[in-house]
């Protein structure tokens, strides 16, 4: 098989030889050039031929990388603009946000005109197994002062500040442990205390202690600030009773209040730097 393929071989080779010749001879005779010049042109052209369609394909192959490069520049540059673009929707959220809060806050102003409110951002939260707290970047330069209220833009209480500097507050919030405010059960205006509580603290709740005897709280009701005794100020909203407990004795009720203000979500606050006593 293999002399097969050899034979064959050199038949092929010495037939492709001799039509070679014959061409040229042809080719010399018709255009009166040389033989060796015509079986030099004869023996290129198969060669110029394959030049040419390597030529070709490294042409191509270079069209291709240019459509491609193009491409990736075209992909950089849309990339570039929907980043642009989401930015842009980012700010507007912002943008919208803060017109809602400035909205609800001129509402505040508006019911709540015995107020003066001094308009703060939380740059800080600290929370610990028995404090609770914020820190705001407004202080005495603004007139705030230690035992402020610090309410939300819907006037939902948040806390009291227990501490001041120049150009910074502290607001000791009101699930803290050490809070503690005189309130008043709005449907009923049964008087007691809310105060911050070691174990509720964790869950977020406080504390409703001094529930009278013949207490008809129920799950739901609204809690305010009393403003008994003038320190603070009246009908700020503390939450709402979660739930109504009895003490390990036995003998005493108390209820879970959960806060109205989401105070880990807190972005902007209002002091209220004064306020008037009525009666």
């Amino acid at each position: 098989m293999k002399n097969f393929f050899t034979k064959n071989g050199i038949i092929l080779l010495t037939a492709v030889t001799v039509i070679a010749v014959v061409l040229c001879i042809m080719s010399a005779a018709a255009n009166g050039t040389g033989f060796v010049h015509n079986a030099l042109g004869v023996i290129a052209s198969p060669f110029r031929a394959a030049g040419g369609a390597i030529s070709g394909w490294v042409s191509g192959i270079s069209d291709r990388f240019e459509s491609v490069e193009s491409l990736q520049q075209e992909n950089d540059e849309l990339r570039r603009q929907v980043a642009e673009l989401e930015r842009q929707l980012r700010q507007a959220e912002e943008h919208s946000k803060e017109n809602e809060r400035l909205r609800e806050a001129m509402g505040l102003r508006q019911q709540r005109q015995d107020f003066v409110f001094e308009s703060a951002t939380v740059v800080g939260e600290s929370s610990s197994n028995w404090s609770s707290s914020l820190t705001l970047n407004k202080g005495t330069n603004c007139d705030i002062a230690v035992g402020d209220c610090v309410v939300n833009e819907e006037g939902f209480l948040v806390g009291v500040i227990t501490d001041a500097g120049l150009n910074w507050s502290t607001v000791t919030t009101i699930i803290d442990t050490a809070s503690q405010l005189g309130a008043t059960v709005f449907r009923t205006g049964e008087v007691t205390v809310a105060q911050g509580d070691l174990a509720l603290m964790h869950e977020g709740l406080l504390k409703l202690s001094y529930l009278s005897d013949g207490s008809t709280l129920m799950n739901g009701d609204l809690v305010l600030t009393s403003g008994i005794g003038g320190y603070y100020p009246s009908d700020l909203v503390i939450g709402s009773v979660q739930e109504i407990r009895t003490d390990d004795t036995g003998l005493t009720k108390y209820a879970i209040l959960a806060p109205q203000v989401a105070l880990d979500q807190l972005q902007q606050v209002f002091v209220i730097t004064d306020f008037q006593i009525i009666d």
